[in-house]
């Protein structure tokens, strides 16, 4: 449905690289590596962003490191309707918020690091999680999405290994 809406296939990968995570930061090569892709249709791109006040930059040695800006009015729409296209908001609404125990939950992997993907890496964290209850979920989630998942479940100690800031973002937290 992206594909739909904006044509650019730059500007896509560009929406979903700094839009789903907001930890996510990057710079011109690397972008252009990453997304097999010339570093002038990158950086015409990254411009656009930055002129619009979506992106920040910051000089980091000789690069420029890209950021979303969060603090931009735009910010919180953009990031959610990134969630409902590639998914995030089905997951939440299908698994995470029905899984009893559930202290926690993590997406991690491609996603996480702003690339889109078929699958979903996630980290429940769950002291006593019921497994068949949850492969019944992922199940039910699969079925209906273009999505496949990849589930870990941790105990909220053993959390800290599993965590980087750039690879994974919390996408649900229990209340209190």
């Amino acid at each position: 449905m992206l594909s739909t809406l904006i044509t650019s296939k730059t500007r896509k990968k560009l929406l979903i690289k700094f839009f789903v995570n907001s930890n996510v930061n990057g710079y011109l090569r690397r972008l252009a590596s990453e997304f097999g892709e010339s570093t002038n249709a990158i950086r015409v791109e990254l411009n656009r962003f930055e002129k619009a006040g979506l992106l920040s930059a910051s000089q980091k040695g000789n690069k420029i490191l890209y950021r979303a800006n969060t603090s931009h009015p735009s910010y919180n729409d953009l990031n959610g309707f990134l969630h409902k296209i590639i998914g995030i908001a089905n997951l939440k609404k299908i698994i995470i918020t029905k899984i009893e125990g559930l202290e926690s939950a993590y997406l991690t992997g491609k996603i996480a690091q702003g690339i889109d993907s078929p699958l979903f890496d996630l980290i429940l964290v769950c002291n006593k999680p019921d497994k068949l209850k949850i492969n019944e979920l992922v199940e039910k989630f699969e079925k209906t999405q273009e999505r496949k998942i990849k589930y870990l479940i941790v105990k909220a100690d053993e959390l800290n290994g599993y965590l980087n800031e750039s690879t994974a973002f919390k996408i649900w937290e229990k209340e209190i």
